[in-house]
């Protein structure tokens, strides 16, 4: 009877280390399988990239009447659209440049160049997922004005992102070219992101220049581009 119950509990004993071992077993499985499983799924919030164009000792193009700076310029509207896009769009944005200061060392030989490449490395940094690059434009011939944006020909889906905000344009903005067009620009090379280059007018018509110095225009020029975005993610 006694080694009875001993083989009971040993029976018993033995019974509960196998379960133990077998649960053991199943969340070691579970936590090795988690992080496969977050990388498939959603990343959660797109990551949009602002490029405020120029800055610091390079100041851009100029206004051909009232002497207005795209350094300032490209980041008011720069700030402008990250606004649009946090009210409207569920989105992480990530601003290349601040402030009207360039992003190059005050120790670079070639700060242009060292300028460039930081705003690379903050694009590869947040792992964007489209990249919005905002300029003004300036053309010895003064009557040639309207916004329009650029894109790398060897990418499709950045053609698909500049014709979106395109249509945008020729819809709310006076003016405006009549398709996108192509560019080969350091900006669009860099990344295998998506990226536009958005040249909001020219500086160098005066009537394009008062529009473009107004708060109200820029709310019109970067609420257009937030549509031709949603636009081309829908």
């Amino acid at each position: 009877m006694k080694n009875r119950q001993q083989r009971f509990k040993f029976f018993v004993l033995h019974k509960k280390t196998i379960v133990l071992f077998l649960v053991f077993v199943i969340c070691v499985s579970c936590f090795a399988f988690l992080p496969s499983a977050l990388a498939s799924s959603p990343r959660g919030l797109m990551t949009i990239v602002i490029d405020a164009g120029h800055g610091g000792i390079d100041p851009g193009c100029e206004g051909i009447q009232e002497g207005s700076n795209e350094r300032e310029l490209n980041l008011a509207y720069s700030n402008c659209l990250k606004k649009y896009l946090e009210l409207y769009y569920d989105v992480n944005v990530v601003m290349t440049r601040t402030t009207t200061n360039g992003l190059y060392s005050s120790f670079a030989k070639n700060k242009k160049k060292d300028d460039m490449q930081k705003r690379k490395e903050i694009i590869q940094n947040s792992n964007a997922d489209l990249v919005i690059s905002i300029h003004m434009n300036a053309y010895p011939l003064t009557s040639v004005r309207g916004a329009q944006v650029y894109y790398n020909p060897e990418c499709d889906i950045s053609k698909n992102l500049a014709t979106s905000i395109q249509n945008c344009f020729k819809v709310d903005l006076p003016y405006a070219k009549s398709s996108p067009g192509i560019g080969d620009y350091f900006i669009l090379n860099c990344t295998n992101t998506p990226a536009v280059i958005i040249e909001c007018g020219f500086l160098s018509n005066s009537e394009e220049e008062t529009l473009l110095l107004s708060s109200d225009y820029r709310e019109k020029v970067c609420y257009s581009i937030l549509c031709g975005i949603i636009k081309y993610l829908n």
